[in-house]
């Protein structure tokens, strides 16, 4: 059987599964998506989308034309399984892996021998020769013999899923040879770059260790920013002067960490090797308290106003996307409104938050400080003098550094940053 004969149940078509099957249908594979909520598969069915990435709602009506890509609630026969369901964390910081497990119970009545099962979900190391291989065994069919058993995780950034999802580099992990083969046969048909077969707990900790890699050099300029704030000094100043150096690339800090991957996954290498990961653990607590960090200067700010307000600006983990998963702003909002301060939320993007957003003018009506979270373009369009009309006092606290300065500052606001 040829790649393009084969057909694919993908399971979790969240900001992952369902690019990758919309990807996989346009390829010529023949996928069904899987996901519990009915909404989520009504809107495929129809061509449609819940989420807001670039290019994707036309990616998946090509793939749902072509006849190529359907979805439903249950999974269904196939020659090949995917799992892209979440890992999060639970309130101790252990992995969650019930999304993975209900996921490969759901298609034990429809394994038959010869099937490939891939998990794309980020998960602790040993989980895919461990627990993954140890249901799948529960079917009668015994993986590396009968089944054949592949982790690969997914390599991309939100805003630039489709792009990074065909352009980056895969890492395929088997529980054997021949489960790595197989599933980077499937890669190799819609990946540009290189397709790299390794052991599944080698995929496994490569990716664990790419975002614990970021989740350092993050909470290092998150550090350099309270140590120049103590100085009287702009952080983003003292970083772009490191930054001459040919050798150092600090990166800009910021409110904290947010998405699915960066303040999740080092906490899996952490339960994983608690005495070895002491520098990713200093990392975690670092970047966990920067969103408390920044409450706290707004604060200061609003020290002596009575019955003060924030307009919070960007609820989104990052810039230009709709993701809120794990955002700091939640924090920062939670710990503004226990200290009695009245925040008002607005985001240009965001369409589920657990928290109610309002529209801009709403926001800034009888605002003392504007605390920017987020660093939508959008922020950077607005017109200063309108919006400072409408405050009852005219600070704003810019954590990303995307405002102009001299605008702001020439319409009446203090200008507070990093």
């Amino acid at each position: 059987m040829s790649n393009l004969d084969q057909h694919i149940c993908l399971l979790g078509l969240g900001y992952v599964g369902l690019p990758t099957a919309a990807i996989l249908a346009v390829n010529g594979f023949h996928v069904i998506g899987v996901d519990p909520k009915r909404e989520v598969v009504n809107a495929i069915n129809s061509g449609d989308v819940l989420l807001d990435e670039v290019g994707l709602k036309t990616l998946v009506q090509a793939a749902v034309n072509s006849g190529n890509l359907r979805a439903q609630t249950g999974p269904a026969p196939a020659d090949a399984f995917v799992i892209a369901v979440p890992t999060p964390i639970r309130e101790d910081q252990s992995a969650d892996l019930s999304y993975v497990e209900q996921a490969a119970r759901s298609i034990l009545p429809h394994l038959r021998a010869g099937n490939l099962v891939v998990l794309e979900s980020t998960v602790p190391p040993g989980t895919t020769s461990g627990m993954l291989v140890a249901i799948l065994s529960e079917s009668g069919l015994v993986p590396g013999r009968d089944l054949f058993v592949a982790h690969c995780p997914e390599r991309v950034l939100p805003g630039r899923i489709l792009a990074e999802l065909v352009q980056n580099d895969r890492v395929v992990g088997g529980i054997d040879d021949e489960s790595g083969e197989r599933a980077a046969s499937i890669y190799r048909r819609i990946v540009e770059g290189e397709v790299v077969v390794v052991s599944a707990v080698a995929a496994e900790l490569a990716k664990l260790v790419e975002n614990a890699s970021r989740d350092v050099a993050i909470a290092f300029a998150n550090e350099v920013a309270r140590i120049s704030h103590e100085q009287g000094v702009d952080a983003r100043e003292v970083i772009a002067l490191a930054n001459r150096h040919p050798r150092v690339n600090i990166l800009q800090p910021g409110p904290g960490v947010g998405g699915h991957c960066i303040p999740v996954d080092p906490w899996f290498l952490i339960s994983a090797a608690p005495e070895a990961a002491r520098l990713i653990r200093t990392a975690r607590e670092i970047n966990d308290s920067q969103p408390l960090w920044i409450a706290e200067r707004a604060l200061q700010e609003l020290a002596g106003i009575p019955d003060p307000k924030v307009s919070l600006w960007g609820v989104a983990y990052k810039g230009n996307v709709d993701d809120p998963r794990e955002t700091p702003a939640l924090k920062v909002l939670t710990a503004l409104e226990k200290r009695g301060v009245r925040v008002s939320a607005v985001d240009f993007h965001v369409k589920r938050f657990p928290r109610e957003l309002e529209d801009l003018e709403t926001s800034v009506t009888g605002a003392d400080l504007i605390l920017l979270l987020t660093d939508h373009r959008e922020f950077g369009f607005l017109e200063p003098e309108a919006i400072g009309q409408r405050m009852r006092r005219r600070i704003v606290f810019d954590t990303r550094g995307c405002l102009s300065l001299d605008r702001w500052q020439q319409a009446g606001f203090r200008l507070l940053s990093l």
